[in-house]
């Protein structure tokens, strides 16, 4: 049998390198040798209330992105330099932070009409017979391999760590040619514009169903067709709220051996999943279509979409009687169960009894009319639904589309 070596296992075209398997006419350059400056900010006083100078901080540089949520502004008595103001297109490196974080690379795109950067980040300016997009700089240090590189680059504590501007130079850089690095660039940008214009979407159907819950779950808005009076009802007269059996540890396991068992954990995430192998009672057997409720720390109703399960400890189940519509309950127990969460969130651990539940009293419209809100809402929640999966899709592809092109993969020139 005759075995290839490492070099005969890499295709015609391609070489080995330090930083991996890359095309031949690609080149591994240290960071410094394409680097025509790099430029710390100014170490300004700063504050939140407005004035005319928003400053970038380290809490604004996310992986490939400004993000500009919250920003903080230098001291109004205080004239920054001109150099440390941001030109679109600038890339900016975050050299302290926390041992996870430090090292983050953004681009700036103009996210505000003017801005300054602080100390702790540093401005890279390439040179441009080296390094000739910006976007792709900016792409490759937020690859995969790129982020690992400078992570290990980190110095410190878990709290406070550093990646030194001598060391940072020695970072090994994967270089094309200028006609792919503007070609992965290129199609890189067109995926994050397409995940962008999913986020926005989303963030507006958001909205619209935030505003439709609360007309609609308040009789602020009616519709069409209905115009019976609403009427306060305690909700025990029209639902109970089961709570979940302290079915025994031992039938626990992790090998899908029995029934899934619903945990308050569940409610939010599939990390860690237990069955349970012994005999129950099918009272408390849990199907698609239920809502059920964390009764530990976060109170928000779930429904359930997870196949059949058992209804564990410290998770209720919304039980509807007659004059109640299930998923209608559903919604309409967001806004005083997250009052109830408010209330109780001074105590060192908050707790939901079955009485918190049945004692809320509300105005609530007959049936036929929850019926169809319950409907109008279950519809924008499948829009949405729909759209975070488009999104979710694109996200991976646009990861995929990074690891392939920034290492020469797939090949676009």
């Amino acid at each position: 049998m005759v075995v290839a070596t490492q070099q005969e296992a890499i295709r015609a075209g391609y070489k080995q390198t330090e930083v991996g398997v890359i095309p031949e006419n690609w080149e591994v350059k240290i960071l410094g040798s394409v680097l025509s400056r790099c430029h710390l900010g100014g170490n300004y006083p700063n504050q939140d209330g407005e004035t005319s100078y928003p400053l970038m901080k380290m809490g604004n540089i996310d992986r490939g992105y400004i993000d500009t949520d919250k920003v903080e502004y230098i001291s109004s008595d205080v004239m920054p330099d001109p150099l440390d103001r941001l030109r679109y297109g600038d890339i900016l490196f975050n050299t302290r932070n926390t041992l996870d974080l430090v090292g983050k690379v953004a681009i700036w795109r103009n996210e505000l009409p003017v801005a300054y950067f602080n100390s702790n980040l540093m401005r890279l300016e390439f040179n441009p017979d080296e390094v000739c997009s910006n976007e792709y700089a900016n792409y490759a240090l937020n690859s995969p391999s790129g982020i690992s590189r400078l992570r290990a680059l980190a110095t410190g504590t878990t709290s406070v760590a550093a990646i030194y501007t001598r060391d940072l130079l020695q970072l090994p850089f994967i270089v094309p040619p200028p006609s792919e690095q503007r070609a992965i660039a290129a199609a890189l940008s067109d995926v994050d514009a397409l995940v962008a214009s999913l986020d926005l979407v989303l963030t507006k159907k958001r909205n619209i169903k935030t505003a439709a819950l609360q007309q609609l779950l308040t009789g602020e808005r009616r519709l069409a067709g209905f115009r019976g009076e609403w009427r306060v009802k305690r909700l025990g007269t029209v639902l109970k709220f089961q709570v979940g059996f302290p079915f025994s540890s031992v039938f626990f396991n992790q090998k899908d051996n029995g029934i899934r068992l619903v945990k308050n954990r569940d409610l939010k995430s599939d990390e860690l999943i237990y069955h349970y192998s012994g005999k129950y009672a099918p009272t408390y057997l849990v199907v698609d279509g239920d809502v059920l409720i964390g009764m530990d720390g976060d109170f928000m109703p779930c429904l359930w979409r997870k196949g059949s399960a058992l209804l564990n400890q410290r998770v209720g189940r919304i039980v509807v009687s007659t004059g109640m519509d299930r998923t209608f309950a559903y919604y309409f127990l967001l806004e005083p169960l997250k009052a109830i969460e408010t209330v109780t969130s001074s105590t060192t651990v908050k707790h939901l009894s079955h009485g918190d539940v049945e004692n809320i009293e509300r105005v609530i419209p007959a049936m036929e009319e929850q019926t169809a809100i319950a409907t109008i809402l279950s519809d924008m929640d499948g829009d949405i639904a729909a759209l975070e999966a488009r999104r979710d899709k694109a996200q991976a592809l646009r990861q995929g589309m990074m690891q392939q092109l920034l290492t020469g993969n797939i090949r676009l020139v």
